[in-house]
C-alpha cells in the first residue's frame, strides 16, 4: 500500500446548486460509502423541494476524499451542482 493511501484527511465541502435534500444525501451517503469513507452530512438552506446547499464533512484517504468531491460536484441526475466549497476543517452542520 502506498504512502498515500496511508494518509487520512478530513475535509468540509459546501454544495449549492439546484439539490434536492433527499436525492442529494443518499448519493453522496451512497459515494462516501463505496469510497469507505466517514460522512456526516447537513443541510444548509431549504426552499420548498430544493435545498441550495448541503454542507458534507468527510473523512478518509485523502485521494478518497478527493474523489468524493468530483463525484458529488456531478450530482446525481436530478440536481445541479453550481458551485462546490471546500475547507481542509471540520464544519458545523
Amino acid at each position: 500500500m502506498s504512502e498515500l493511501a496511508t494518509m487520512s484527511e478530513q475535509a468540509c465541502f459546501v454544495f449549492t446548486g439546484q439539490l434536492r435534500t433527499d436525492s442529494f444525501i443518499e448519493f453522496a451517503r451512497h459515494r462516501a460509502a463505496r469510497l469507505g469513507l466517514r460522512i456526516d452530512v447537513g443541510q444548509i438552506s431549504d426552499q420548498a423541494v430544493t435545498v441550495q446547499a448541503v454542507t458534507v464533512n468527510v473523512s478518509g484517504a485523502a485521494e478518497l476524499v478527493d474523489a468524493f468531491e468530483m463525484a458529488c460536484s456531478l450530482g446525481p441526475y436530478d440536481c445541479l451542482v453550481l458551485e462546490v466549497a471546500r475547507h481542509d476543517r471540520k464544519c458545523a452542520v
